[in-house]
């Protein structure tokens, strides 16, 4: 199995959290495996200090910003 890292580059959001602290969901940049940073829109758990991910979606820059016009073109709310 191929080795797998990542590094949080930046902490943009928390968009919500569970009741407990168990769960978040949050919009960071992120680094896997040493490449350019990405953004991701993902679950993190957090149990005995660590902060490990969970299911989400890592798009690229023009990516993002595509979903950011399409939120931008609907009614929220």
């Amino acid at each position: 199995m191929r080795n797998f890292n990542y590094k949080i580059t930046e902490r943009i959001a928390i968009l919500s959290q569970s009741e407990n602290g168990g769960r978040t969901l949050e919009l960071n940049r992120i680094s896997y495996n040493g490449r350019e940073a990405r953004i991701d829109l993902r679950r993190w758990g957090h149990n005995d200090g660590e902060h490990f991910m969970q299911k989400g979606v890592t798009l690229t820059e023009e990516e993002a910003a595509e979903l950011q016009a399409a939120l931008g073109r609907i009614a929220l709310g």
